[in-house]
């Protein structure tokens, strides 16, 4: 198979589909504003979530985000001046909340999952990325047993599928993980939870894999699309185009007259040196919407969600909220020296990425709206938008991603 396809997007997903196709014969171009590892592919938790089933958008999250959004730095934000512009966005998300769309959206994230996880080891064995890999698991704490209950229907559809988990007690918890506050009296381990070293330096290998085969990377702004190629300032590139432009997604695709409700999930984070904790495994602090991870750039504290766009300042009151409850919850950590950062998650509203022709434009193919899932769902992706632009069978249902469904 042969052509040329231009994919605009140089984060995880964009490079890793540029990747799959230059695999299959295909003349690969990536175009980015920035360049490569630019944006939330850089400063994310570094985790390969197979586990993590659940769409954003459910009853449970409806049910806790009143009392979050009373908190102005809690787990879930959205700053007063966003407000009426995100009102159509939350909407959306509320219907998405309903039981029997939950229970698709659940199938439908499940089988984007077995086959994520499926093809990341081939993929990262064919990118020479191996080494990178990290199978420590997740530890996912509660404060009480209430929250332990509220978690059971999750843990029983994960069950259901065949994930592997078991429910631990403090001491259990304690010879996991050394070092965790006495507040937590329940804990769920979680061996499929997978991680990569360091997911800025793991989409920088991708780019050099890319490049090393042939392939281009830009910097350009893209100023629309076209059905035979991309605009730009200096020129137009034509050929099959990738749509893979993360959070700036939805702008674009707008070029061509489509309106996606694509929004932006502002997540921040600190980086702290890699001796301030001993940390054995991931450990996720739901109760207050963040993770502790463990990589080779240093421990990163972070999470939360901020639904407040592409253009106001960053609020970093948010990282130091979080890393003031990382001291409690884990006394013995360090919290100077560190480096904080903000980054746009693409979020759509029943919280599914969308994966498919743009509506009325078959040449332009959406691999954008992952939310927090974009390094857990890239080789999957990659796989779907090769095949799709082979023409062959990706073997999975597309019909719950298709950017026509909204």
């Amino acid at each position: 198979m042969t052509g040329k396809v231009v994919v605009i997007g140089a984060g995880v997903v964009g490079l890793s589909v540029a990747l799959a196709a230059q695999a299959r014969g295909f003349a690969v171009q990536v175009i980015d504003r920035e360049g490569p590892a630019a944006g939330a592919s850089a400063g994310n938790a570094g985790a390969f979530a197979f586990t993590d089933i659940l769409p954003l958008a459910s009853p449970r999250i409806m049910r806790q985000a009143p009392k979050w959004l009373l908190g102005p730095l809690g787990p879930l934000t959205v700053p007063p001046s966003y407000a009426l512009r995100i009102a159509p966005w939350m909407w959306r998300f509320w219907r998405a909340c309903s039981p029997a769309r939950v229970r698709a959206s659940t199938a439908a994230q499940t089988a984007l999952m077995d086959l994520s996880k499926a093809e990341l080891e081939p993929f990262l064995a064919a990118t020479g990325t191996s080494w990178m890999l990290r199978k420590e698991g997740n530890l996912q704490v509660y404060e009480s047993q209430a929250e332990f209950d509220a978690s059971l229907p999750g843990w029983q559809a994960r069950e259901d599928h065949g994930i592997a988990f078991w429910h631990m007690t403090p001491d259990e918890m304690a010879a996991l993980q050394p070092g965790l506050a006495p507040r937590f009296t329940h804990g769920t381990f979680t061996p499929g939870w997978y991680s990569i070293a360091d997911p800025r330096d793991y989409t920088l290998a991708l780019a050099e894999r890319f490049r090393a085969g042939g392939g281009e990377i830009a910097i350009a702004e893209v100023t629309g699309l076209a059905d035979d190629g991309v605009l730009t300032a200096s020129g137009k590139l034509t050929g099959r185009v990738v749509l893979a432009a993360g959070a700036f997604s939805h702008l674009l695709a707008r070029t061509l007259g489509v309106r996606i409700p694509l929004e932006t999930e502002r997540g921040y984070n600190t980086t702290l040196p890699a001796d301030a904790f001993d940390l054995r495994c991931q450990v996720t602090f739901g109760g207050h919407g963040f993770v502790i991870s463990k990589l080779s750039s240093g421990i990163r504290v972070g999470g939360a969600v901020e639904l407040g766009g592409l253009d106001l300042p960053p609020n970093y009151k948010r990282s130091e909220a979080m890393l003031k409850k990382a001291k409690a919850f884990l006394p013995g950590l360090r919290t100077t020296g560190g480096q904080q950062w903000m980054g746009f998650r693409p979020s759509l509203p029943d919280s599914l990425p969308a994966i498919g022709p743009l509506p009325g434009h078959p040449n332009v193919i959406c691999a954008f709206g992952h939310g927090h899932l974009g390094l857990t769902q890239s080789a999957g992706t990659a796989r779907i938008v090769a095949d799709l632009l082979a023409g062959t069978d990706p073997g999975i249902d597309l019909a719950p991603f298709s950017p026509a469904r909204f």
